[in-house]
C-alpha cells in the first residue's frame, strides 16, 4: 500500500523525513529567501504569515517532507506526495522548494529521483504541478522525462486560485 510519508527515503544527497510542527523555523530560514519564490504563483511565500500558512496546509496533507542534506543534515528544502488515486495508479509530487545553495548541483534531480523511485513501487503515473510562470521548475521536470498534459487553476491551501500546468512521468 501506498505510504504518503514513508520514514526511510534517502539517497547520497538527501534523505526525506515526515515534516513536524517542530521543524517551522529552521524550514522558513530556507523559505525567507524572495528568490526562492521569484517564479512560483505565490511571490510573497517568503514572508513569515504567509509561509505559516504554506506550512499548515503542509502539515494537514499528511504527504510532506523535510529535505535534509544526507552529509551535513543541513535543511535543504520541502516536497510532498498528495492526491493518491488507487483506481487510476497514480499521485502527485509538488509544493516543492529548495534553498538556493541546493540549486543547479544535483539535489533537485536527487529528490524527484529518490521520490519516483518510491512512488512507481505503487503507482504506475506521477503527475507535478507546477506554475506557469515557474520556467525553471519546468525545464527540470521536462528533462526528467514529464511531459505536460494539461492546464489549470490551482487553489493552494487558503490562498486564491492560481494557473498551473501539469506534467506527467509515467512508469519506466
Amino acid at each position: 500500500m501506498f505510504e504518503l510519508q514513508p520514514n526511510h527515503l534517502q539517497n547520497e544527497f538527501i534523505k526525506l523525513r515526515p515534516l513536524q510542527e517542530t521543524d517551522f523555523e529552521e524550514l522558513y530560514l530556507v523559505a525567507s529567501d524572495p528568490l526562492v519564490w521569484e517564479q512560483h504563483p505565490n511571490k510573497m511565500r517568503y514572508q513569515k504569515a504567509i509561509f505559516k500558512n504554506y506550512f499548515e496546509g503542509a502539515l494537514l496533507s499528511k504527504g510532506a517532507f523535510l529535505i535534509l542534506d544526507s552529509k551535513t543534515n543541513e535543511v535543504v528544502g520541502s516536497s510532498r506526495f498528495y492526491d493518491f488515486d488507487a483506481n487510476e495508479k497514480s499521485i502527485l509530487i509538488g509544493y516543492t522548494f529548495l534553498g538556493r545553495k541546493f540549486w543547479g548541483n544535483g539535489y533537485n534531480k536527487a529528490l524527484k529521483d529518490l521520490m519516483l523511485d518510491y512512488a512507481f513501487q505503487y503507482v504506475n503515473k506521477v503527475y507535478f504541478h507546477i506554475g506557469a510562470y515557474n520556467y525553471r521548475s519546468q525545464k527540470a521536470i521536462e528533462k526528467m522525462g514529464a511531459h505536460k498534459v494539461a492546464e489549470f487553476e490551482v487553489a493552494y491551501y487558503g490562498e486564491e486560485c492560481k494557473l498551473n500546468f501539469s506534467y506527467l512521468i509515467q512508469k519506466r
